[in-house]
């Protein structure tokens, strides 16, 4: 179908000019036959900038074309059933969100896909949620707090619904820090924004650009960190973990193949993927994006999937967050 090829963009030419290719890992590819990685997001989100970044820089480790193919709908469920229902060839891999294959599972009841549908690759990168907020309100998180305390759930903020990785680091952060706040939910971090540039909401807790160029434009300004650690180009702007200790919500992205994909094909996409990641100016790129770059094996990921599951298991059930 023409819909199918929608958003997918061949990206060889860059990562070869870099000068990265791997002849060791391209000799076992047909020539020519394509990589696609789906991305279960629209185009220009933090996401997506994560797959054309990874594809430019696996492409000549591969030694064939790799594509992007943008396939979004039901909080990343259509790109994620897509992927677990192709042909366990190694051509066609998921760049997974931790909305796809921690969040979901967890909280949807009918999900067309399960986390056993897919092979783990590889742990890609870490993103932290920001809380950015009006200029008009206070710019530190003690003066923050004090003021959502002294309006309980007038504060309001975007999200992408109820069982989004954004709402969630929301309401997390708001229970460690005694305060209420109102959920908006839109489609998208685009919507969100416009609504705060025009004043409607008070906060966004958004992650990558969508938090940090509002920032640096004097549109809003960012308060606070949810992540492990401050972000180095912002090192003035603490964690909300330094005020409630173990305040830590981020989503990840990861690689994940279809389930019963053979071992060789795993090993190999997992190597060019880390290859890539060791790439400064990819590093720094996603940096800007607000992402840590990370990197690892199959193994590793799929520990850190379970410890994903397990981590928020607890958190969902209290929150009670079971959706149709």
């Amino acid at each position: 179908m023409a819909g199918d090829n929608i958003g997918r963009r061949p990206v060889l030419g860059l990562g070869a000019a870099l000068g990265l290719a791997m002849p060791a890992l391209a000799q076992q590819a047909p020539a020519g036959r394509p990589v696609t990685l789906v991305v279960p997001f629209p185009p220009g989100g933090s996401t997506d900038v994560m797959a054309r970044l990874l594809a430019e820089r696996m492409a000549p480790a591969l030694g064939q074309p790799v594509l992007v193919e943008n396939r979004p709908g039901a909080a990343t469920a259509i790109g994620a059933e897509a992927v677990a229902r192709a042909a366990p060839d190694g051509y066609t891999v998921l760049v997974n969100s931790g909305t796809t294959l921690t969040i979901n599972p967890l909280v949807l009841r009918h999900l067309p896909y399960k986390v056993e549908d897919f092979a783990p690759v590889s742990l890609l990168s870490i993103l932290p949620f920001a809380f950015l907020v009006q200029n008009r309100l206070p710019a530190t998180i003690p003066e923050f707090v004090a003021l959502a305390k002294a309006k309980p759930g007038q504060l309001n903020y975007g999200s992408n619904g109820p069982s989004s990785f954004n709402n969630i680091a929301a309401v997390l952060v708001s229970e460690a820090l005694g305060i209420r706040m109102q959920d908006v939910t839109y489609r998208g971090d685009a919507a969100q924004l416009n609504d705060f540039v025009a004043g409607t909401l008070d906060l966004l807790v958004v992650g990558g650009s969508s938090a940090i160029q509002p920032h640096r434009n004097g549109q809003g300004r960012i308060i606070g960190w949810t992540g492990d650690r401050r972000m180095p180009f912002l090192p003035e702007i603490p964690t909300f973990a330094e005020f409630a200790p173990g305040t830590v919500a981020q989503t990840y992205f990861g690689l994940a193949a279809p389930a019963r994909t053979p071992r060789p094909a795993i090993e190999r996409l997992s190597r060019a993927a880390a290859q890539a990641l060791q790439d400064p100016a990819l590093r720094d790129r996603l940096l800007a994006e607000g992402q840590f770059a990370i990197g690892s094996s199959p193994e590793e990921y799929a520990a850190f999937l379970r410890q994903e599951a397990d981590r928020w298991r607890p958190v969902l059930q209290r929150m009670n967050l079971q959706l149709d």
